[in-house]
């Protein structure tokens, strides 16, 4: 996802917390039927990559990301999620594809000096937002030296065509915090905003619905909310509608809630340590002044024995005097 930091990090927070969530994606996207309780695993999203558009002396191996490469009872997917139109998207999920193609083979096994499997995994990308010119589907054609092509095509998903009781239906839980972008310019320009407002609090009463039918637990339902706001905040930008409609999914957002889970998990943790370092502090300070202290006896000692060595040589010459 590019150029838009704030809808990027929703998709990062809920990708990264709740990957169950996107098990019902890939069922209503490539008509699968995994159970939503399956296993779900995430392979690295960072590949090295030669970016051959800087100039030669600069030409350098770099990092690419993709949004996210999952596997799912032995199937891999890539999902892409957009926010605008972008005339290099088939070109950068050619590259993606690859480099997945790439991760499965090493996450597998499946190559050896003499030869390569790459299995390629589906592929599909979510804009968020979309116009006109934003196309249905995505095609990567393989084109070999023997004159064979083959094309390699996938539907691509707009948020937009789908209502708010489709993603309710379909348990498409992880599309909820975008939903709200297709009233971007009521929300900016604060007119007309009501059904955004409506369809907010129907959100909410359906994912309350869901929490008690044990669908949605209480961290993705917290997590959800506050990608929501998050959202909303980015889009009104602090003018005089944001904390009316931030107030629908339950008012200001200061942290996801699985990360005040664990600050407040680790809080006692945090502070057992810190009792302790002030404690080992203490006691350090405490062994140095009593080897000072041990110092200064020694020292004492050795005057005092220095001392009763001249009285005793003393005390010798005095006796030898006498006698």
């Amino acid at each position: 996802m590019k150029h838009s930091h704030d809808y990027d990090s929703a998709f990062q927070s809920i990708k990264n917390r709740h990957k169950r969530l996107f098990i019902a994606v890939i069922n209503d996207a490539f008509g699968k039927h995994y159970p939503l309780d399956s296993e779900v695993a995430i392979l690295p999203a960072k590949n090295v990559f030669h970016n051959p558009e800087k100039k030669n002396e600069e030409r350098k191996i770099e990092e690419r990301e993709n949004d996210f490469l999952l596997c799912i009872c032995g199937d891999y997917y890539l999902i892409e999620a957009q926010t605008y139109d972008d005339e290099s998207m088939s070109l950068r999920l050619a590259e993606y594809t690859f480099l997945a193609a790439r991760s499965i083979a090493q996450n597998e096994g499946s190559y050896n000096q003499g030869h390569i499997c790459l299995q390629m995994p589906h592929f599909t990308v979510i804009y968020i937002k979309n116009s006109l010119q934003t196309p249905r589907t995505t095609t990567i054609t393989f084109e070999f030296p023997t004159g064979e092509t083959y094309a390699y095509s996938s539907e691509n998903i707009f948020l937009s065509d789908l209502t708010k009781e489709e993603i309710i239906e379909k348990k498409l839980f992880a599309y909820i915090p975008f939903y709200i972008a297709r009233y971007e310019k009521e929300l900016k320009t604060q007119k007309d905003y009501e059904k955004a407002i409506a369809d907010l609090e129907y959100f909410r009463d359906e994912m309350i619905k869901s929490n008690k039918k044990h669908e949605l637990d209480a961290m993705e339902f917290d997590d959800l909310s506050d990608c929501v706001r998050e959202i909303i905040v980015h889009i009104t930008d602090g003018n005089e509608i944001e904390k009316e409609v931030t107030a629908v999914m339950g008012g200001e957002i200061y942290e996801l809630h699985s990360d005040r889970i664990i600050r407040e998990a680790t809080e006692p943790l945090k502070k057992e340590l810190a009792e302790k370092d002030s404690l080992l502090a203490d006691k350090d300070h405490q062994l140095v002044e009593t080897k000072n202290r041990l110092a200064d006896s020694k020292r004492q000692l050795s005057e005092k024995e220095t001392e009763n060595a001249a009285l005793r040589a003393e005390i010798e010459r005095l006796r030898a005097k006498d006698n």
